[in-house]
């Protein structure tokens, strides 16, 4: 173990070189503007085939929208000791777009290294998880040491959209690559004290809620009827969805579910105008033991007094919703080795917990398997002059290593 450590602490440069590289390659999905992963994909499997990994798989998901054909999805192994069982590291190969390049300080797409920052779109969300699962894999390859378990490496696309040919794709149509037994890291969540380990998801659902009356001019009110206050009355109904649906778990912040108002579109343009369609969203994010469905059909009966109280007429569209997949357990043995192995590295006090909406752990986690997701992030994923740690990968590398050395 040591060795491993002493070898992963002289690759500041290797981390540079990769993540310059990484970066020069723009890897947009179509929905984000782009051609998809192709090119980054290729340039990850040049780069395990020349760190002498002979078991690097494919699996490209079917896309008409991208001019090659398919989404790229890679995988490679290391053999451990026990070939039945493996610790897969899954990165996504996607990003998001630079957005307002008057608000970058450089180029997005050409690293720029400041002492132990380095930044460009990408180098943390997700480049930093990739170039800490790469250079764990050198390592044990450099020294020759066997793991404990297979290693096994994930490269996925769409990440950023959905995850339909990624992830999602991998679990639907190729899960003979897993074995139940198998323990699965994601580092694509975390904070800069690298404490938490996220082991569980609420259940999630946006809602549009179209509240419409009659219009009119609003010195005569009585000729119409006003969609802004039915919609008021609605919305001020919201909040009793927390003291209905009141479990409470202190794995999650905050530990029970939240209901709440948040966008409304634009109604009348004047003010002499009493407006007759109002229209306000709700963001909703529930305890995973509660059904989201039977949550909606509290929300349309409290519709349906506000119709009756102000002879409105609402209707809904739900804009997404998502039932939690089943927690993984804080005792299972992902859990409990990667927070031993974290506190190893990091000298602090790594703890599970729960988050407000759905990861990509949830494709693993609805098949039954252990998944935690974890990572020491900056949170500057999506933003302008998105930076990461060097030190930190390469500590989130030693994370990764000790998991693998570990019986």
């Amino acid at each position: 173990m040591d060795a491993l450590f002493s070898e992963l602490d002289k690759q500041s440069e290797a981390v540079v070189e990769l993540q310059t590289k990484l970066t020069a390659i723009p890897a947009l999905g179509p929905m984000n503007g782009g051609d998809g992963e192709k090119d980054k994909a290729d340039f990850l499997i040049a780069h395990l085939k020349s760190m002498g990994i002979e078991d690097i798989r494919e699996y490209n998901a079917p896309a008409k929208d991208v001019s090659c054909g398919y989404r790229p999805n890679v995988a490679a192994i290391i053999p451990g000791k026990n070939t039945e069982k493996t610790l897969w590291v899954i990165s996504h190969i996607d990003i998001v777009p630079p957005g307002d390049l008057a608000l970058w300080d450089t180029d997005p797409y050409t690293l720029v290294r400041d002492g132990d920052k380095i930044i460009g779109r990408g180098v943390e969300d997700n480049q930093q998880g990739i170039v800490s699962s790469l250079l764990t894999a050198q390592a044990l390859l450099d020294l020759k040491v066997t793991p404990e378990v297979n290693y096994g490496i994930i490269f996925v696309a769409d990440e950023e959209t959905g995850s339909g040919f990624g992830l999602e794709y991998l679990v639907k149509e190729h899960e003979e690559i897993f074995a139940k037994d198998d323990l699965f890291l994601v580092p694509d969540f975390g904070e800069p004290t690298s404490e938490m380990v996220e082991v569980a998801e609420k259940s999630m659902f946006w809602l549009k809620v179209i509240v419409e009356g009659k219009q009119c001019h609003a010195s005569t009110p009585y000729q119409g009827v006003n969609s802004l206050v039915a919609a008021s009355d609605f919305i001020l109904r919201i909040k009793e969805l927390e003291s209905i649906y009141d479990a409470e778990n202190p794995i999650y912040d905050p530990p029970c579910s939240t209901f709440q108002p948040t966008m409304k579109e634009a109604n009348v343009a004047n003010i002499n105008t009493l407006p007759g369609r109002d229209v306000f969203y709700i963001d909703s994010r529930v305890m995973p033991e509660y059904d989201v469905e039977e949550i909606l059909k509290t929300i349309r009966d409290f519709g349906s007094e506000v119709e009756k109280t102000h002879g409105v007429t609402i209707s809904y569209e739900t804009v997404q919703a998502e039932q939690a997949a089943p927690a993984t357990p804080v005792d299972s043995e992902i859990a409990v080795k990667t927070i031993k192995s974290i506190k190893k590295i990091y000298n602090n006090n790594p703890r599970t917990v729960g988050v407000g909406g759905g990861t990509v752990a949830a494709f693993l986690r609805r098949k039954e398997y252990q998944a935690v997701v974890w990572a020491t992030l900056n949170h500057c994923a999506h933003q302008p002059n998105e930076w990461a740690s060097i030190k930190n990968t390469i500590n989130d590398a030693k994370v990764i290593g000790d998991i693998l050395l570990s019986k």
